[in-house]
């Protein structure tokens, strides 16, 4: 069994990222529990889409406490707490300008920035990075395929469908160009 936690403030589009993920999973065939976690109810505070991912049913019903990825869209949420809840070999896909030295130490945890926000202004999105992000994790993940990700996001985004599927597309490029022709910005 696969284990993703999902990371954003509230209203940057954490728990839809989480659906679409879990939505994209499950059309591919896996069996999938998707559960969420807010902090206060308001816009800003931290929110949490955790997602259990396996080939057979899934009878667990307990909070994720070792996840196989993170996924965080802003990296100043990146603090002990978050990351105690993964294992030591987990791997990280975080929005940040930042290059991975300039992240704090994750221990063996690989960490893979990319700038979804430039990401996202490229693509006519403002400053919604969720398409952006959900490309950069089926990249580290390498599933579901970026098709059926794609699919799904252009099915289920509110608007500007054309735009976030651009965007899911273009950081699973950068996420997956080889090391030369990376450029994460």
């Amino acid at each position: 069994m696969q284990e993703i936690i999902i990371l954003g403030r509230g209203g940057q589009g954490a728990q839809t990222a989480g659906n679409q993920l879990a939505k994209a999973l499950f059309s591919t065939g896996y069996y999938v529990q998707t559960f969420s976690t807010y902090g206060g109810a308001r816009r800003g505070t931290p929110v949490t889409s955790s997602i259990r991912v396996d080939t057979q049913p899934i009878r667990q019903r307990c909070n994720i406490t070792n996840a196989s990825a993170l996924m965080c869209f802003d990296d100043n949420l990146l603090d002990y707490d978050f990351l105690k809840l993964s294992g030591d070999e987990a791997l990280v896909v975080v929005n940040s300008s930042l290059s991975t030295k300039e992240l704090p130490a994750l221990g063996n945890r690989k960490i893979f920035p990319i700038d979804g926000k430039a990401v996202a202004r490229r693509n006519n999105m403002g400053k919604v990075v969720n398409s952006a992000l959900l490309g950069a994790l089926v990249a580290v993940l390498d599933h579901p395929k970026l098709e059926t990700m794609c699919a799904i996001i252009e099915e289920t985004a509110p608007a500007k469908k054309q735009e976030n599927v651009a965007a899911c597309r273009e950081a699973y490029d950068i996420v997956t160009a080889p090391p030369a022709e990376k450029v994460l910005a």
